[in-house]
């Protein structure tokens, strides 16, 4: 699997490794960020499961990874459509990124507290799916969440630490950490909390940084863009105007 995912080392408990095929169950899954980064990485993997509920993110994610998943809601899905079975034959990876809308400092904050009605709500859906896993005995080997480092600021701590609390529980062992995808050589100031959880007692080592050699100019595409791509200042304006009443500017 390589370390640079999982950087799994051996300190006071076993070393963690993965020697099955992953399936992949990604839900709030997108376009398949997650299928991509194990694609690139040349992980012996397969999309396994996607819920999704927008229906265009949901077409995205089959043309690019060849897949026909439908579009789900996640209150809608039970443990038993996850389809885990022979987890001694296949590693199962479950990332579950639930919306960060209600969390993010673009939004309005209105946090991830259980039945609130909050997108980032949806977390304790997620809690459901694990209930009814370990009742019918097909708890995921691996959980991995990413989501806005505001997800355990000063207005969500006690939901987040509820929620590791929930985890340890189930017989995870959780570590995470605020990376920057400046620091692993990409072209872009992107903090996000990573949360690795593995079933079991285990020790788990976050990936070490990567000197930055990258620009935004290595992304950008050379030559003349048409003006089709370009925002209007009829646009721009409004979102510099809306930025200021909101007072970020």
């Amino acid at each position: 699997m390589g370390d640079f995912l999982f950087g799994v080392k051996s300190y006071k408990n076993p070393e963690y490794k993965i020697n099955k095929p992953i399936r992949l169950i990604e839900l709030f899954g997108g376009v398949g960020s997650q299928s991509m980064a194990m694609r690139n990485i040349g992980a012996n993997y397969e999309s396994y499961r996607l819920v999704e509920f927008d229906e265009k993110a949901k077409n995205s994610f089959n043309a690019i990874h060849g897949t026909n998943f439908p579009t789900l809601d996640i209150r809608d899905v039970h443990a038993e459509d996850l389809g885990i079975v022979e987890k001694d034959k296949y590693e199962y990876i479950m990332f579950y990124s639930f919306p960060c809308q209600a969390l993010s400092l673009a939004g309005k904050r209105k946090g991830m507290k259980r039945d609130s009605g909050t997108t980032s709500s949806l977390l304790w859906e997620v809690q459901r799916l694990i209930d009814e896993c370990e009742e019918n005995k097909c708890l995921p080997q691996i959980l991995i969440m990413e989501n806005v480092a505001q997800v355990h600021n000063d207005h969500n701590i006690d939901d987040f630490n509820t929620w590791i609390n929930y985890l340890k529980e189930k017989g995870y062992s959780n570590f995470y950490k605020d990376l920057n995808s400046k620091d692993f050589n990409l072209g872009q100031n992107r903090v996000r909390c990573f949360m690795v959880s593995i079933l079991g007692n285990w020790d788990f080592k976050f990936p070490n940084k990567i000197p930055l050699t990258k620009t935004i100019d290595d992304y950008l595409e050379k030559g003349p863009i048409d003006e089709k791509y370009y925002l209007s200042n009829e646009i721009t304006d409004k979102m510099v105007k809306n930025l200021k009443t909101r007072g970020y500017l």
